[in-house]
């Protein structure tokens, strides 16, 4: 995984999905989900400079703990903001539901690697 590249789509697509949440989106749901909605933006546009963070970090180090910082991040986006989504959207809340947690818990995980990572300088 390249989290150069990764981080460059998901801001993109971040903006993307930002912007349609506050225009057409924002008729069509309620303000409830609404706010869902924005949550899982937000965190993706946090993430995706994350990515890009690790990216650059990993252009002046090659260490194991900064490079599995990138994986983190990815799919904790994947699963925190896809759910949040996906419930905003009308998905199947029941299984949903778990699954927002485990991806805020693979945020947590990449946030606590990287800064180990840059602390040992690898």
């Amino acid at each position: 995984m390249n989290p150069l590249l990764a981080g460059a789509v998901l801001g993109g697509l971040g903006v993307i999905l930002g912007a349609f949440g506050a225009h057409a989106l924002k008729t069509m749901i309620s303000a409830d989900k609404h706010a869902i909605f924005e949550v899982g933006v937000r965190y993706q546009l946090v993430h995706a400079l994350a990515l890009l963070a690790v990216g650059l970090l990993l252009r002046t180090t090659d260490g194991a703990l900064v490079r599995a910082a990138g994986p983190l991040f990815l799919g904790g986006v994947v699963l925190f903001s896809g759910s949040l989504y996906a419930l905003a959207l009308g998905g199947p809340a029941a299984w949903l539901g778990p699954v927002t947690p485990i991806g805020g818990l693979a945020l947590i995980a990449g946030w606590v690697v990287l800064a180990l990572g840059v602390r040992g300088g690898g």
